[in-house]
């Protein structure tokens, strides 16, 4: 855990709010506004400055880690895994991102995510350190997490990676003891690479030598997996419906899961029973443990049914596509930086209506023109969505998870959420 500076060591200043407010919520809002604005200001992608980090910080690592890679899906298969682990009895200690509605849905130990406490004072502790850099966000909420993890004393944690694997941050993790590349799609080609094959090779950068992999990719991507796996003698098992280790527990109901979840599933059932340290009562029970936020979440809205989904990427948009109705009004908006055009044209194939909204203020990353009709204000299209297909109707809201993060908390309040 961070520990406190030695005596006459001093600190750096780098602008974190102090905890000396009168109000603590607000100290905590303030904390994580600090925390969004941090960036690696230029500076390339590598892990050695996590390892950095973490030496500066005195920060211990977990005994034992999954790490999770992939485009699509490692929230999901994070979460499965951590409650399989729980299950067992296990301390279990889970890293996500991104969060939907609350920072604290990052970094949590069993059923109870970390406390707006917990969080200003990690960031307080930290500011008192003679740091060699300034830490980015992801940085920073790694460490959060290790150190959480250590103060809570966990056996075993579930790590979702951020973007790619080779220089991403959870590279700087040892004693990862499987490594989970759920699929390999088109996303983040700024950071990953332009084609399919080098995207494919920055995931597998998290193979570890000598530790299984579990996948669903194929055909390049998984030839290029297969190829790292082999050089790092990483025994590599690919996740098949007919194969007995991927199959999920008899009568596991799925209720209105997507297909792409049920993939998840089977990955989350093979890579525990690779593992061996859980039981088939307790994988089902991880494999039933809720949805996370934003994964074809159903609301009923004046009668209509409302589909939240995070689905910022080609082959997530394609994922979320195939489990729509032949109608639908659609709510878009999407982050700078993505293929927002690719992700769009997808999902308004069979849109009556398409109406795109702001998830950055003043930015658009998509063309306003045909049947798209641009409403500002995300409430106002949800609002406008539902009032055109009601009743009966299906309303579609994706293309970010900051989208489904400042809608769903409406949701949640105004409507009824429908069992998944």
């Amino acid at each position: 855990m961070v520990k406190s500076p030695s005596e006459g060591e001093g600190g750096n200043d780098r602008s974190i709010p102090t905890g000396s407010e009168t109000n603590s919520s607000s100290s905590y809002e303030e904390k994580l506004a600090w925390l969004y604005r941090q960036s690696r200001k230029g500076a390339p992608r590598n892990p050695d400055r996590m390892r950095n980090l973490l030496e500066v910080l005195e920060l211990t690592v977990p005994p034992s880690s999954i790490l999770v890679v992939g485009t699509n899906g490692k929230g999901s298969v994070t979460a499965m895994l951590a409650a399989a682990f729980q299950a067992a009895g296990k301390r279990v200690g889970r890293f996500l991102s991104p969060h939907v509605e609350d920072f604290s849905e990052r970094i949590s130990v069993g059923e109870q995510t970390i406390t707006p406490t917990e969080v200003t004072a990690f960031l307080d502790h930290a500011a008192r350190y003679p740091l060699p850099f300034d830490p980015s966000f992801f940085e920073l909420c790694f460490a959060m997490a290790l150190d959480h993890f250590e103060r809570h004393t966990i056996s075993h944690a579930m790590i979702e990676a951020g973007v790619g694997g080779a220089n991403d941050v959870t590279a700087a993790l040892p004693n990862v003891h499987a490594v989970v590349i759920t699929n390999v799609g088109f996303d983040h080609l700024d950071t990953l690479g332009s084609t399919l094959e080098e995207i494919a090779h920055d995931k597998a950068g998290a193979i570890r030598p000598g530790q299984p992999v579990i996948t669903a990719a194929h055909g390049r991507a998984l030839d290029v997996i297969a190829e790292i796996a082999l050089q790092r003698h990483s025994p590599l098992f690919v996740c098949k419906p007919e194969d007995p280790l991927f199959c999920v527990p008899h009568n596991l109901s799925t209720g209105s899961l997507s297909t792409g979840y049920r993939k998840n599933q089977q990955l989350v059932a093979g890579t525990l029973r690779l593992i061996g340290t859980t039981t088939e009562a307790e994988i089902r029970a991880g494999l039933l443990s809720p949805p996370l936020p934003a994964r074809m979440e159903h609301f009923s809205l004046a009668n209509c049914d409302v589909i939240l989904d995070g689905a910022h990427n080609p082959s997530a948009a394609e994922e979320l596509y195939g489990n729509l109705p032949t109608s639908y009004a659609l709510v878009f908006g999407a982050k700078a930086g993505k293929q927002a055009e690719e992700t769009l044209a997808i999902l308004e194939r069979r849109a009556s209506l398409a109406l795109i909204t702001y998830v950055t203020e003043g930015h658009l990353p998509v063309h306003i023109h045909g049947e798209r009709t641009l409403v500002p204000d995300p409430l106002e299209a949800l609002a406008r969505a539902v009032e055109a297909s009601s009743p009966r109707g299906t309303v579609v809201v994706a293309g970010s998870f900051y989208l489904a993060g400042m809608l769903r908390p409406f949701l949640r309040q105004h409507a009824t959420s429908r069992p998944r």
